[in-house]
């Protein structure tokens, strides 16, 4: 498939089997843990359905003008994927040729220089241009862990990102995935800080395995406490009864 702009050919070709891809190590441990917090909400939640994609890390593929261009943002989410047979392993990701445009690109901030901001036209394309006027995804989220700040970018009528402000709890409705994404602070497993969450439309937030474990829990202590108060209630008015010199039912 191929889309002419002004000034660039667009098309979508799959990443052929012997490219090399960069491999560059994540920056600090927080990227890789906030990323696959994120899917395993969508997880455990029944959101992941075939068809759906999400990835962390994994390469976008765009040739402009001939020349291909790869992009791996931190974390992105798409639809009516194509699947992959059982003896390929999906190393990139090419839209409109294997499925939609991704709904949602993230991209999780550090100290360390990044051109998550780059409008950049020439080649190799900045991010910011990548995703705005190459794939034109609707929803560009940019996250920084450390400091809990979170930026929503969406095209705009003129097809380029105007910041978006969240709603009165603080959060943004994604409408490709169907839920609130927002800023949460806490501890999940070795980590505590900021992280990033969803919540349905009733602004219920969607919980991670130990978190329905611990509820779980919770909810198990409190039907044997409820039991166990009226274990006693029933043994005190049976005491009750036997004083006054009444016998009570069985």
């Amino acid at each position: 498939m191929t889309v002419s702009t002004a000034d660039l050919k667009i098309t979508w070709e799959k990443l052929p089997d012997d490219f090399i891809l960069d491999e560059q190590p994540v920056e600090n441990i927080d990227q890789p843990l906030v990323a696959a917090a994120l899917r395993e909400i969508l997880e455990i939640a029944g959101l992941i359905v075939t068809g759906i994609l999400v990835a962390p890390n994994i390469g976008i593929c765009a040739t402009l003008n001939g020349k291909l261009v790869i992009k791996a943002p931190d974390w992105f989410y798409a639809r009516n994927v194509q699947p992959l047979s059982s003896q390929e392993i999906r190393r990139s990701y090419t839209p409109n040729l294997e499925g939609d445009i991704p709904a949602i690109v993230m991209e999780f901030l550090s100290a360390s220089p990044n051109d998550e901001y780059s409008s950049k036209q020439t080649y190799p394309q900045g991010k910011w241009f990548f995703y705005e006027q190459v794939l034109r995804v609707s929803i560009y989220a940019l996250f920084e862990p450390a400091a809990g700040v979170l930026e929503v970018y969406q095209l705009d009528s003129s097809g380029k990102y105007e910041v978006q402000p969240p709603d009165l709890n603080g959060r943004y409705w994604i409408a490709g995935v169907g839920l609130f994404l927002g800023v949460w602070q806490g501890t999940k497993a070795e980590r505590t800080g900021y992280w990033l969450r969803w919540w349905d439309e009733s602004g219920e937030m969607l919980l991670w395995g130990a978190e329905m474990v611990e509820r779980e829990r919770q909810q198990r202590d409190l039907a044997q406490q409820q039991a166990e108060q009226e274990r006693e209630r029933s043994e005190r008015l049976a005491a009750q009864l036997r004083a006054a010199g009444l016998e009570p039912e069985a």
